[in-house]
């Protein structure tokens, strides 16, 4: 089952499939998407994100974006997926809606992974079929209607993230700010690496940011920062052809033996022993 709402005007593309790894290719749209993996299955099946096996239980769901290398080449089980691009649905522009990015979507480097509690998996389980059924019903408000639903189903994935993955002491404008500050790390890591930058850009003091991220995962803002920066240079080694000195540059460092020290430091390897590493695993 594969179904597709497109506005080539737009360039505005909503897919749903009940099996990703049959028809991933099979879209109008396969750039630059955003997608719900859900495992509607009864056992755990796995995929790979950047290169690291990810084991999905029964009626868990994981979002990823076009950030992320995505394999389902472990994947040998059906797997669920709704996705979409930023012309059918700008969750940027959308954000004080749904209030996502830095949660589902965007600076959230550990895979969110959302499990369905019993009492709310009808209601997930009515919106898939929801789906199907608009899907069915092509007239000229067939988009609008998809984009309510989809909306709906960011919102209720959203509200079970901040219930599972966010500390229950946090008040909603400390969330707001943690939110906010993973999206535009992910946003601007090549040139901004100091929090001091980014406490800017928030309207908030480097203090105030390090107590909160205390609280919230126990990781320090500065952490973050350089994870992150570190997670891009393993994505280019481990999915481009760039050498050592090319990436170094692209990541914003000006000579390359700190961009290897620096990797050394995040890794415990240089990134030549982690290429090699990758030949032999391989």
């Amino acid at each position: 089952m594969r179904h597709e709402y497109k506005d080539s005007r737009l360039g505005a593309i909503l897919g749903f499939t009940d099996n990703i790894k049959r028809d991933a290719e099979r879209f109008s749209v396969t750039s630059k998407t955003i997608k719900f993996l859900w495992n509607r299955n009864n056992c755990p099946l796995t995929i790979q994100i950047d290169g690291m096996d990810l084991e999905l239980m029964p009626d868990q769901i994981i979002t990823v974006t076009y950030l992320q290398h995505v394999s389902y080449v472990e994947t040998h089980l059906p797997l669920s997926a709704i996705l979409f691009n930023r012309e059918f649905y700008c969750i940027s522009d959308h954000d004080s809606e749904v209030s996502c990015n830095g949660i589902l979507f965007f600076g959230t480097q550990d895979i969110p992974i959302i499990t369905i509690v019993q009492e709310q998996l009808n209601k997930f389980n009515l919106l898939h079929d929801m789906f199907i059924e608009e899907f069915s019903t092509p007239d000229n408000i067939q988009g609008d209607m998809l984009q309510m639903l989809l909306k709906r189903l960011i919102i209720m994935s959203t509200r079970l993230a901040k219930e599972q993955l966010i500390v229950k002491t946090l008040g909603n404008e400390q969330i707001d700010t943690i939110r906010r500050f993973n999206f535009l790390v992910d946003m601007h890591f090549k040139t901004k690496r100091k929090v001091g930058d980014y406490a800017d850009l928030l309207h908030k003091s480097p203090k105030t940011l390090s107590n909160l991220f205390a609280i919230y995962n126990q990781k320090s803002p500065q952490q973050i920062i350089l994870e992150r920066i570190a997670l891009e240079a393993k994505r280019l080694i481990n999915f481009t052809d760039k050498q050592n000195q090319e990436i170094a540059f692209e990541l914003g460092f000006n000579d390359p033996a700190h961009f290897s020290r620096f990797f050394k430091k995040m890794t415990q390897m240089t990134p030549s022993e982690y290429r090699e590493n990758l030949f032999l695993v391989a």
